[in-house]
């Protein structure tokens, strides 16, 4: 076991402290966003808001530029989520669970292959091809946006885009060295799992209330 711990840890020798605490602080409120999220509390965005906001400035400093777009992506969409979210279908009723229309699969495949060539792009024209890191992160990017983009609008669907990205992330961010970030999404897939059962069980209810 203290291997396993002296393994994690050694991964920050030479990080700065500050780096280490932001990461942490992210975490937690990334964690909370997620379980606000499977909960269908409007508090996901404001704990969504100070997790990507941390992660942006962090990703940033490690050079990680998909990782760093996607999360300024989550900023600016959870604002919007949070106006989607707070929309009433009547004066009791907040807008409800649905799923994907043909439309909205069509638009989720266009961006997902729009967000790919764009950061293909960035990594291409800043030349930060590092290893095949850089590719997973080009996949990953894409994977998350089209999820935060269904969850913003309350789809029952993102959960699955959640899951998959979220289970490539885990070994990605530990060969990364962010140690507690890939702790992070191992937690975001179970609760990304439950998520989705708690969703589809509210399925096209209009709940009446968003802080519970």
């Amino acid at each position: 076991m203290n291997l396993i711990f002296d393994w994690l840890f050694s991964q920050y020798n030479g990080v700065p402290t500050h780096y280490i605490v932001l990461e942490i602080i992210g975490v937690v409120f990334g964690f909370l966003s997620v379980w606000y999220s499977k909960k269908e509390n409007i508090l996901v965005y404001p704990t969504g808001i100070i997790s990507t906001a941390i992660f942006v400035y962090l990703l940033l400093q490690y050079g990680l530029l998909g990782d760093m777009m996607i999360n300024a992506y989550y900023f600016s969409m959870s604002i919007y989520g949070w106006y989607v979210w707070t929309r009433k279908v009547d004066d009791t009723h907040f807008i409800p669970i649905t799923k994907t229309t043909k439309k909205e699969q069509i638009i989720s495949v266009f961006l997902f292959i729009g967000t790919m060539i764009f950061v293909f792009a960035v990594y291409e024209i800043f030349d930060k091809w590092e290893s095949w890191m850089s590719y997973v992160d080009i996949l990953t990017t894409a994977i998350f946006f089209v999820g935060m983009w269904l969850m913003a609008k309350k789809k029952l669907e993102n959960w699955i885009y959640w899951i998959i990205g979220d289970i490539i992330s885990v070994p990605l961010y530990l060969f990364k060295g962010l140690a507690f970030t890939s702790l992070q999404y191992l937690i975001f897939t179970i609760i990304a799992i439950y998520g989705y059962k708690a969703w589809k069980k509210n399925l096209n209810k209009s709940p009446q209330t968003l802080l519970k």
